[in-house]
């Protein structure tokens, strides 16, 4: 009996890619996010948008969220409607946005089409090449620059402030601060579980033992069984999350609109570089 394979077909060997966009090592713009920015400029609604291209409605909110925080400017805005709701545009920064991310994808394109060109003698044996990325499980991630470092005997506090002007503090290991290259005015980005922020209301003259404090207004309230999920637009135009008990919301009387702020302290914030 013939050995059949020595006659199995091959298939030819081609080159793919997708691309991405990376504010350092955070993820700011896809394919995805930008059909969702472009569903969002044609519906005026996150959760029409959310719909049109198949994510879901929080998975769609998480997504806008980091895009403005990563962008350091809003690219989604939402206003206040009246009995029928409030309304969702993308702004010029969201548009150019997309146009950008368009014309480099085309570019890249035609980057990968002339490299198939020059790949149809690729080897059988050419070995199978992965680029490891980051992937973080923290629910909130800021870009900022380091404003300043004030080192202790153990661990260095480390200032990093947002493109909105409000300020993150970190105490980190000096052997981190060293390995990370951390100097003033260096890029860096802080990462920050949703369960690890405090949400206050009528903070001001209160002593408080956390290090951070950041104000805003209460965004959005996602209920569940036991928790519920407590997004704050901050004041210099981040958001942040949080997950509290539900007797929480109602014990402070949280809702859409309402003013309150963010605790959290040094030790919980983790730091990054690209």
């Amino acid at each position: 009996m013939a050995d059949s394979s020595a006659h199995q077909h091959i298939a030819p060997l081609t080159l793919d890619g997708q691309l991405w966009l990376n504010a350092g090592e955070q993820r700011l713009a896809s394919h995805g996010r930008m059909r969702l920015l472009a569903a969002i400029a044609e519906t005026g609604s996150i959760s029409a948008a959310a719909r049109a291209i198949k994510m879901s409605y929080k998975a769609a909110w998480d997504a806008v969220d980091q895009m403005n925080n990563l962008a350091g400017e809003a690219l989604v805005e939402r206003s206040a409607g009246g009995r029928g709701g409030g309304t969702t545009r993308l702004t010029a920064a969201g548009s150019r946005l997309i146009e950008d991310f368009n014309a480099l994808d085309a570019l890249h394109r035609d980057f990968v089409e002339r490299l198939n060109r020059e790949a149809e003698s690729l080897s059988d044996n050419l070995p199978l090449l992965r680029k490891l990325s980051m992937k973080s499980s923290a629910r909130n991630q800021f870009s900022g620059t380091v404003s300043a470092i004030r080192q202790g005997a153990v661990n260095d506090e480390v200032e990093l402030t947002l493109p909105g002007g409000q300020r993150l503090v970190a105490v980190i290991t000096q052997e981190s601060a060293a390995s990370l290259g951390l100097a003033e005015g260096s890029e860096a980005f802080a990462l920050i579980k949703a369960s690890s922020v405090i949400i206050a209301v009528e903070t001001e003259g209160a002593s408080l033992s956390a290090r951070n404090c950041l104000a805003g207004t209460v965004e959005r309230l996602v209920p569940g069984a036991v928790n519920s999920e407590v997004v704050l637009a901050l004041d210099g135009g981040e958001r942040l999350a949080a997950i509290i008990t539900r007797e929480s919301v109602e014990h402070l009387g949280l809702a859409e609109g309402s003013p309150a702020s963010a605790l959290f302290k040094a030790s919980s914030v983790i730091v990054g570089t690209r």
